[in-house]
């Protein structure tokens, strides 16, 4: 067996590798990752409260769609989650 203390060709012409430290180094801002950029604040003067309601009907009809779809696609998920609620709603009654 030849001595491992010699290079082999393709090890000499290999670039060497600079050393890592155990840790990789965080940004400054680390501790508070920022994940979307922050938005305007309305204020409640600039905002209606029938502006306010129709965003949420509009959000509430489109969560509903989604839950309907989902509930389309995977119909085996959908009777667990109705059995599921069912479960709750009988456990929790008052």
């Amino acid at each position: 067996m030849p001595d491992r203390k010699d290079k082999s060709p393709e090890q000499s012409t290999r670039p060497e590798r600079p050393e890592r430290s155990a840790r990789p180094e965080r940004p400054e801002n680390a501790g508070h990752p920022q994940r979307w950029p922050e938005r305007p604040v309305q204020r409640p003067e600039q905002e209606t409260d029938a502006q306010r309601r129709r965003r949420r009907a509009q959000f509430l009809r489109e969560l509903t769609e989604a839950r309907e779809l989902r509930d389309r696609v995977q119909p085996r998920r959908a009777k667990v989650a109705r059995l599921r609620h069912a479960m709750r709603m009988r456990t929790f009654r008052w």
